[in-house]
């Protein structure tokens, strides 16, 4: 009974129970807090449940004492022991001293699960198959029909540039733990552009470091897209200018669709060279779906690959948040800029849908230019509701989604500017 006791207690000292209450645990406690918290929200409320569950669990994996799931793969000695029973000897004679050295085995212990899995993040590999997805999901008709939505969706990213000159603002104030890198500020800007993988993507080639509470906080503010946007939207218009109704879009041809993508991608590609992983699958996944001819292909991307890579970067992309990277100064910096980025990049959208509103006499609804934001198409329906809210016979949907759908273009070039400069 006292060995099994003994055994018992043992057990317990070097569980992961144990761990939490040993130095820096509670951290971790706080951290599986702040998890279930996340999990909540993407399960009760199905705020962006898609990623924002398996970033939930992935930070409550990373977070459990003792797991090892990010564990890095290293290389161990041990001793070697001969058929006698005795470690071999190597007898070194200096010349005027003789040393006995024993013959070690060099071991490599793997890695975590996810250490291995995160490769396809650290590689830049998960966020350009993200966008093959939403390529083959997307329709760029509106945005065709009326190429003004370049402008707005251009606009939009205001909060990428706005927020990245107050990071580093922030950072010549030389308050301990609030500085950033000018790598750092370019991935806590992109932000603004309201794009999850653009922004993994972005922070994974400038600041892995901050992988976690950047990935927190755009798939956050994603998910909070109907509460924060609207405020900002009512308080930037009048009654007025919210009850415009729209000319309905002039019908746009299978040939148009076919020759946009391929267009897209030379421009945007040969412009900006760094944004070329994320247009051009992008645009490749936009040229499969509009093709007609590759409907497996479509199917694929859409629902199979699509869902496979999405569990795997949201899991590894949470497993980077650990207490001890996500429990700083610095993470709650990256949070409240996040929310700046953000708001900025919805103001800078009405904003100019205003200007437009004025220069086409009345003919421009403002609340499109919220959708400038690439959360697709939630910013578009976002969009939407507002506008019925004044009048309920006002469908801005169609026209939001063009706004909406440059942004996604507006975001990923804004990536490569960015990683062109700092990369």
């Amino acid at each position: 009974m006292d060995l099994f006791l003994k055994s018992m207690g043992d057990m317990l000292a070097d569980s992961g129970f144990a761990a939490f209450f040993q130095g820096d645990g509670w951290k971790s406690l706080i951290m599986i807090g702040i998890a279930c918290i996340l999990m909540y929200l993407a399960i009760v409320k199905q705020y962006e449940p898609l990623l924002l569950l398996p970033i939930a669990f992935g930070m409550l994996l990373v977070n459990i004492p003792l797991g090892g799931v990010m564990d890095y793969p290293k290389m161990v000695f041990e001793p070697m022991q001969n058929g006698a029973g005795h470690f071999p000897e190597l007898l070194v004679n200096t010349g005027s001293e003789t040393f006995t050295v024993y013959q070690n085995l060099e071991k490599q212990v793997n890695g975590g699960l996810l250490y291995y899995l995160y490769q396809g993040v650290k590689l830049g590999i998960y966020p350009p198959l993200i966008f093959l997805g939403i390529g083959c999901m997307t329709d760029f008709g509106p945005l065709i029909a009326n190429p003004k939505s370049f402008i707005l969706g251009a606009a939009a990213q205001l909060g990428i540039f706005v927020t990245f000159l107050g990071a580093l603002a922030i950072s010549a104030l030389n308050i301990p733990g609030l500085t950033f890198t000018p790598e750092q500020a370019a991935s806590i800007a992109i932000i603004g552009g309201a794009d999850g993988p653009t922004a993994i993507y972005t922070t994974g080639k400038l600041a892995p470091e901050l992988l976690g509470p950047i990935a927190v906080a755009a798939y956050s503010y994603m998910a909070l897209v109907p509460v924060i946007q609207p405020p900002i939207m009512k308080a930037l218009t009048s009654k007025k200018e919210r009850m415009v109704v729209m000319e309905q879009l002039r019908p746009v041809s299978k040939t148009e669709k076919i020759i946009f993508p391929i267009i897209v991608t030379l421009v945007v590609c040969c412009l900006v060279p760094s944004a070329t992983p994320l247009i051009g699958m992008l645009m490749l996944g936009n040229l499969f779906k509009e093709s007609g001819v590759v409907d497996r292909l479509v199917k694929t991307a859409q629902n199979e690959l699509m869902n496979i890579v999405t569990i795997f970067l949201g899991v590894t992309v949470g497993a980077t948040a650990s207490a001890e990277k996500f429990l700083n100064p610095q993470t709650i910096a990256i949070i409240f800029l996040g929310l700046f980025a953000f708001c900025v990049g919805t103001a800078g959208g009405v904003l100019f849908g205003k200007l437009m509103y004025v220069f086409t006499k009345g003919k421009v609804n403002p609340l499109i230019g919220s959708a400038g934001v690439s959360a697709v198409p939630m910013a578009a329906r976002v969009s939407q509701k507002v506008g019925a809210a004044e009048k309920p016979t006002n469908f801005l949907l169609m026209h939001a989604m063009g706004p909406n759908v440059a942004g996604v273009i507006g975001s990923g070039v804004a990536a490569g500017v960015l990683i062109s400069i700092f990369g």
